[in-house]
């Protein structure tokens, strides 16, 4: 890899984001079939609809930059999945299952976290205040769904208490 520009650099970092999340679009719905708490399954499937979102700007993003975004592939994304589809077809206890995926699913949550806030950066930089504004929109949805997956494990349904029994 030759890294020529902050320009090419983000480019690149935009469609490993836009590979990952097509990658998640598949691993969503076998996580919320695989969840047996009815708020994780509907978590799931609510960030779902935000991923084709997620998705959609990113496209808004290389039709302005005059680009495709395909061509790279997220193999940090790729992993996480993979480590994630251990959990979907784990056999075991119900709650200790949703444990193990929301686990699985904050790691995501975080690796998107820091990957959003990055080209967010870069966009800033290069004075690209649309890409700026479309990432900084998707990077707060992905601290949301991290802030519920937490509220789920903790605080409101306290699945990692119920992991306990």
């Amino acid at each position: 890899m030759k890294l020529q520009s902050l320009e090419k650099l983000f480019i690149q970092e935009l469609k490993d984001l836009y590979s990952a999340e097509n990658q998640l679009l598949e691993a969503l719905p076998k996580m919320a079939s695989a969840a047996s708490n009815k708020e994780l399954k509907q978590g799931f499937e609510k960030h779902l609809e935000e991923t084709k979102e997620h998705v959609s700007r990113l496209e808004q993003i290389f039709e302005d930059l005059d680009g495709k975004p395909t061509g790279e592939k997220c193999e940090a994304m790729e992993g996480l999945i993979e480590e994630g589809e251990e959990f979907v077809e784990a056999d075991g206890d119900d709650s200790v299952k949703d444990a193990a995926l929301i686990s699985a699913a904050q790691k995501v949550e975080h690796y998107e976290i820091a990957s959003y806030g990055t080209v967010r950066t870069f966009a800033k930089h290069l004075g690209n205040d649309r890409a700026q504004k479309l990432l900084q929109q998707t990077l707060d949805e992905e601290a949301k769904t991290d802030q519920k997956l937490t509220q789920l494990a903790e605080k409101d349904v306290k699945i990692n208490e119920m992991a306990l029994r």
